[in-house]
This record gives C-alpha cells, structure tokens and sequence, in this order.
C-alpha cells in the first residue's frame, strides 16, 4: 500500500478513447487518482456520476481527476463511458497499476456494501444497476490525491466495493 508523502508511480497509459495520458504531465497539478472495480459496476457508476458532477469545483481549484477501471476499453465503452465524462477513463484489465498503487480484492467488500441499506437501495434506484458486475473480481477501490510535486497527499483505501474519499476532503484537502 502506497502512503501519504510517498511519491506517485508514473505511469504512460492510454485511455479508452486512445488518448495518451501520463501522470507525470500534470507535474505543478493536484491530480485525483480514483480505482474502480469492473466498468458495469453500479456502485462505481454512481461515483463516476458524482465526479462528473462536481467536476467544475474540482476545475476551479486546479484539480485533474484520472480514473481507473479494471475492464477493457469495450467494456468501458458499454458502461462507464457511456457518461461522457470530462476526465480520463483509462482501462486496466491486467491490474498493472492496481498492483503498483497497491488495490486490494476482498470478498469482504460486497458484504459489507450490503449491510449499508441506505446505499443499497440508492444503487438499485440509480440506473446503473446490473448483474454483469457480480462476476467482476472483487476490487475494492481506492483514491490518491497527488500534490503539484507528485507526492501523495492523501491516500484512501475503500472498506467496501462503494467507499470512496469523500468529494469535500479532496477539494479542502491542501
């Protein structure tokens, strides 16, 4: 696992529209990096829908969001992508970064999504809701926020397969 004040990995990758995208790019930048589960993985479609949503407080305050989906580019053509969202989707289905930025698989994770009822029943009313995600491996996702030298500021881990740092901590995080 990565830790605050722990340098950012780069990397060179290609999102699924085919764009380049290098983190080391954005050096004099805050950057978001966001992992995600499958890409037809409700919960993290819910997310993507917050980060869109909020993406212009994130421009205001200088902050480049990059995501990340363990699903090849089609899949992330099928379901996240179908968002338009204006920040980078790149597709990991090796788990090559996940690995480097130490995301972890838990079983554990579904369970403990569904013992929160509230969440539950916000997914199943969101539109993202579907069944292809239940074979996706069981990635529980994870957030860094880079600072304008590459460091890592802040550092998340989620507990369950919806659990992310909250949009206020990364927008007050300084």
């Amino acid at each position: 696992m990565l830790l605050e004040n722990d340098k950012a990995i780069d990397f060179i990758v290609s999102d699924y529209l085919n764009n380049q995208v290098t983190l080391s790019d954005y050096k004099g930048k805050k950057v978001l990096l966001s992992f995600f589960r499958g890409a037809a993985c409700p919960f993290c479609n819910m997310r993507v829908q917050e980060l869109i949503n909020n993406y212009h407080k994130f421009e205001e305050k200088g902050i480049v969001i990059i995501s990340f989906f363990a699903s090849t580019k089609e899949e992330i053509n099928e379901y996240a992508g179908k968002q338009n969202a204006p920040f980078a989707i790149i597709p990991d289905p090796t788990f090559g970064l996940y690995k480097k930025y130490g995301i972890e698989q838990s079983s554990f994770g579904i369970l403990k999504v569904m013992l929160k009822p509230l969440k539950m029943v916000r997914m199943m009313q969101s539109g993202f809701f579907n069944l292809k995600s239940s074979k996706d491996k069981p990635i529980v996702p994870a957030d860094f926020l880079i600072d304008e030298n590459q460091m890592i500021l802040k550092t998340y881990y989620g507990k369950d397969f919806g659990d992310h740092m909250s949009i206020e901590d990364i927008l007050n995080r300084r």
